[in-house]
């Protein structure tokens, strides 16, 4: 960071795009001054307004590091919008970019469900078109953000070995995390709430819906364990990050712990955050929550984790809209959280849980992903540079 005026940046640069005006949103602080770019990385920083011609006025808003998105299940939306009305797979991944793009994300981790409750239709029948699909758009330069892949893992699934063993080694598979829905546990410690959202996404009966009870234990007796260990054994002889999902005793985090995970995934308790929070994984927890006011489920509030200290990062899940509202929520809501630290929650921290050391912040030598923030209480995009190229 220059100390001057503003003026050096403009003499010496060799920035071919400069951003000047701006209220910066570092690492510990918020800054009036000028960042330069040059090629896909942030060239300069410095305070103060540039006065070389052509640099680009923010007329004071926010510039702030791009989102980074660990877990967001969003392009199933695209692939089928409408029950059984399935989408081309390309065109899909284009829509569902764009609309990653338009929320301020520039890193974004597309959360693929290995195994599944029940065949609802996307997550099995056009998993490896999916995969095919961000290939193929990424191969052919189609796409406005980075896209990254993270293996959802549901361990108590049968064949959930043969498909593993199909994704893992694609490219981009950067995080795998390891779930597990059994009904009376985790995210569904309450029968009555798991019998109200699977009777209501799937259409079964009382009696019906008892069976699938039935069934679930079951295999999670005859796989779960099993699993859980080929899926940690691959990510570490891989080098992948692992995220543990939906912890809720000290048992669990213990567990994550042994394995040597980095990420805790929305966990459902205060016992269960805090204790992953101690052990050092990022507890990372959904903007929906933040902006809803509380779990959908009935789980742990991620506002009240936040008041805790005990939450350390955010994902978008279904809602990508939601990822930078809730990190602005946060700034105005907890005396304890500066702006600078809410948007870590939303950059920085869950870069580092998944491995990636060169984005997350805005500071010489890193990649030139940003957002430009018109400051309100609904914040505005203005603004999305991903590696330095203008996406939105």
């Amino acid at each position: 960071m220059q100390t001057g005026d503003g003026l050096t940046l403009a003499r010496e640069t060799r920035a071919e795009r400069v951003l000047t005006n701006a209220r910066l949103i570092l690492a510990e602080e918020v800054v009036q001054g000028t960042i330069a770019l040059h090629g896909d990385r942030i060239h300069a920083v410095d305070f103060g307004r540039s006065a070389l011609p052509g640099a680009e006025d923010c007329e004071g808003d926010l510039l702030a590091p791009g989102l980074v998105e660990l877990h967001t299940d969003n392009l199933e939306k695209h692939m089928m919008p409408r029950p059984q009305a399935h989408w081309p797979a390309v065109p899909a991944v284009m829509a569902h970019d764009s609309q990653i793009a338009a929320a301020g994300i520039t890193t974004v981790f597309d959360a693929l469900a290995v195994g599944t409750v029940a065949n609802d239709g996307v997550r099995l029948q056009r998993l490896e078109e999916m995969v095919s699909a961000i290939e193929e758009a990424r191969r052919e330069g189609l796409l406005k953000v980075d896209h990254l892949l993270h293996l959802r893992c549901e361990i108590s699934f049968p064949d959930l070995a043969a498909d593993f063993a199909g994704l893992v080694d694609k490219p981009g598979v950067r995080l795998i995390s390891v779930m597990d829905h059994t009904p009376g546990q985790r995210q569904f410690t309450k029968l009555e709430v798991y019998r109200s959202y699977y009777m209501g996404k799937f259409g079964m009966s009382a009696e019906e819906m008892e069976r699938f009870i039935d069934d679930r234990r079951a295999d999670q007796q005859r796989y779960a364990a099993r699993h859980r260990r080929l899926v940690v054994e691959a990510a570490h002889a891989r080098g992948l990050a692992l995220a543990s999902h939906d912890d809720a005793t000290p048992e669990h985090v213990a567990e994550a712990v042994a394995d040597g995970m980095t990420l805790a995934e929305f966990p459902t308790t205060i016992e269960s955050a805090a204790a992953s929070h101690q052990a050092g994984l990022a507890v990372m927890m959904g903007a929906p929550n933040l902006v809803r006011g509380g779990s959908h489920s009935g789980n742990v509030s991620a506002m009240d984790l936040a008041r805790r200290g005990t939450l350390d990062a955010i994902s978008s899940d279904y809602a990508p809209a939601a990822l930078l509202p809730a990190a602005m929520m946060l700034a105005e809501e907890v005396e304890t959280i500066s702006l600078p630290q809410a948007i870590a929650a939303v950059t920085k921290a869950p870069a580092l849980a998944a491995g990636l050391t060169d984005r997350g912040e805005i500071r010489e030598g890193l990649r030139a992903d940003l957002i430009r923030i018109r400051d309100a209480k609904h914040p505005i995009l203005r603004g999305v540079w991903r590696g330095g190229e203008r996406v939105a």
